[in-house]
């Protein structure tokens, strides 16, 4: 008798899979853009709270997060300080008394205060100091201050010692009607930068040996370094004077002169600006 073998009906569905719908493999193709993306919201936001668990756990005050530590402040910088205490202030003060108007250092450089009717005599004690012989002027300039009504001008020399190895810088407040005694008496170097400072600031220098422009043309107007000074088109005055327009032919034919060497062929007006420029004619006469 042949044994009754009955085969599994592989048509029917499992009943298990058909009552759990979670059991189903959701396939790729039939997932939307839009599931996606609010998958990927969902996720992240699970994450923010994992971590905000996290971080409130590991914070010591009962979930509140601890206190940044405050910002640490810059060190501040150098400031001058007080030199009346200097040995080289102490020593002028005893021969110029109330006209050594003070005395600060910083980093190291000593800046001493003189009234301008005492720079000569203080430039002296300082050249002839047994200790500290100052014989080396470094720098004569100038500062102008336009908010100072009584004196905007600030003359500043800066004094070597060759034998001491030391410095030391006097500054001395004025006006350029009232000006200050020239110093080219005891350093002739002084001679070249007061007269720079007389050209472009237009300081006076009493007793000095030479006083005109030395830069600029002596008919030149106004003093360019002073900071109430335009910018704007000053030279064309002087130009106007001293230089004549060419039209864009004389100019072509100057430029092709030049590139021949036919300087005898050139106008007048090249002949005027050669003068001027090379030397031929004297721009600054000695006796004014």
């Amino acid at each position: 008798m042949a044994e009754d073998t009955k085969q599994p009906d592989i048509d029917k569905p499992d009943a298990a899979a058909v009552s759990d719908p979670s059991s189903k493999e959701t396939s790729p193709a039939n997932v939307s853009p839009a599931d996606t993306e609010k998958n990927a919201k969902v996720e992240e936001a699970k994450a923010r709270v994992i971590a905000a668990k996290e971080a409130s756990a590991a914070s010591p005050a009962g979930g509140i997060p601890a206190a940044k530590p405050p910002v640490k402040k810059k060190d501040e910088g150098p400031k001058p300080v007080d030199a009346s205490g200097h040995p080289l202030v102490k020593k002028l003060k005893a021969k110029l008394n109330e006209h050594v108007l003070g005395a600060v250092e910083f980093l190291g450089q000593l800046s001493i205060g003189i009234s301008r009717s005492h720079v000569v005599e203080a430039c002296e004690l300082l050249r002839q100091d047994s200790a500290t012989p100052f014989n080396y002027l470094s720098d004569v300039t100038c500062v102008h201050f336009p908010d100072r009504i009584d004196a905007p001008f600030e003359l500043v020399y800066n004094l070597y010692s060759i034998p001491a190895n030391e410095r030391v810088r006097l500054k001395v407040e004025t006006t350029d009607e009232e000006g200050v005694d020239s110093v080219a008496g005891v350093w002739p170097a002084a001679n070249w930068p007061e007269r720079e400072i007389f050209d472009l600031f237009g300081i006076v220098f009493k007793n000095h040996p030479d006083l005109r422009r030395i830069l600029l043309p002596p008919d030149w107007e106004g003093h360019p370094l002073r900071k109430d000074y335009p910018l704007e088109f000053v030279e064309n005055q002087w130009t106007e004077q001293h230089l004549p327009v060419m039209t864009d032919v004389q100019q072509e034919q100057i430029e092709q002169r030049r590139a021949y060497g036919l300087e005898l062929l050139s106008v007048p007006e090249e002949r005027l600006m050669r003068e001027i420029f090379r030397g031929g004619k004297e721009v600054m006469p000695k006796d004014k």
